[in-house]
């Protein structure tokens, strides 16, 4: 499915907006998980605690998570962030078509949002001939 010079191929396109939008889920989760060092010295420990875990964090079933060290969460959400720029970058390039590695970088490290990213990481290496057709 190369391009033609006047029509550009479709994979490359919904594989770097698939990408893009993971990144941009991912740094909000990064910058969420890494806000729970602040929200655990504000919030007392009862049902608004709770509250928080399941909308914040996102993870109702793992209770235990609380009993982490605080400067984990940051170390978490600082990596997860970094997951989500990565994407949006390799989003950047898929769609401008210029380096088939860093788009399929981007596209690898938005699969922790799993329902974005696995297609994303699909359409980019089903997209990798047109990076040539363009040049």
């Amino acid at each position: 499915m190369a391009s033609n010079g006047n029509s550009r191929g479709k994979l490359l396109t919904a594989g770097g907006i698939l990408s893009i939008v993971a990144g941009i889920y991912l740094i909000v989760v990064g910058v969420s998980v890494a806000v729970r060092l602040m929200l655990a010295s504000v919030i007392s420990p009862d049902g608004v605690h709770y509250f928080w875990q399941l909308f914040i964090i996102g993870s109702p079933f793992f209770p235990f998570i609380y009993y982490w060290p605080s400067y984990l969460w940051v170390i978490i959400g600082g990596c997860v962030g970094i997951l989500g720029i990565v994407a949006i970058v390799g989003g950047i390039s898929a769609i401008r078509r210029k380096r088939f590695g860093l788009s399929l970088a981007g596209a690898i490290c938005a699969l922790p949002s799993v329902i974005l990213g696995i297609p994303a990481v699909i359409l980019v290496a089903l997209g990798k001939r047109e990076f040539g057709a363009e040049s």
